[in-house]
């Protein structure tokens, strides 16, 4: 295997590690708009109180933590529509880089 091989080989792995840290945020956000009620307390508590975890996670996702949590209080204000729209819909959005 040459060097220029194994350079090529990094953006794979970060985009899978990216994937990973993705779909973690995408359940959390998942739990917090359709979960049982403890487990969407427990996850409005990570998404709009932690301060180090929830940005770690974010950085390991690809993502900017302040926009994302902007974004999230913008929905969680507006709060109208949200039951009327599919989950997956609304995860998209947020999650969009």
């Amino acid at each position: 295997m040459t060097h220029s091989h194994a350079t090529e080989a990094i953006p794979v792995e970060q985009t899978v590690e990216q994937s990973l840290w993705r779909a973690v945020l995408f359940e959390t956000i998942k739990e917090w708009l359709s979960g049982p009620l403890g487990r969407r307390r427990e996850a409005e508590k990570y998404l709009f109180s932690d301060a180090m975890d929830f940005q770690t996670v974010c950085e390991s996702a690809g993502m900017d933590a302040e926009r994302l949590r902007r974004r999230l209080k913008a929905l969680r204000t507006k709060n109208i529509g949200i039951l009327a729209c599919p989950v997956s819909d609304i995860l998209s959005a947020l999650l969009a880089v």
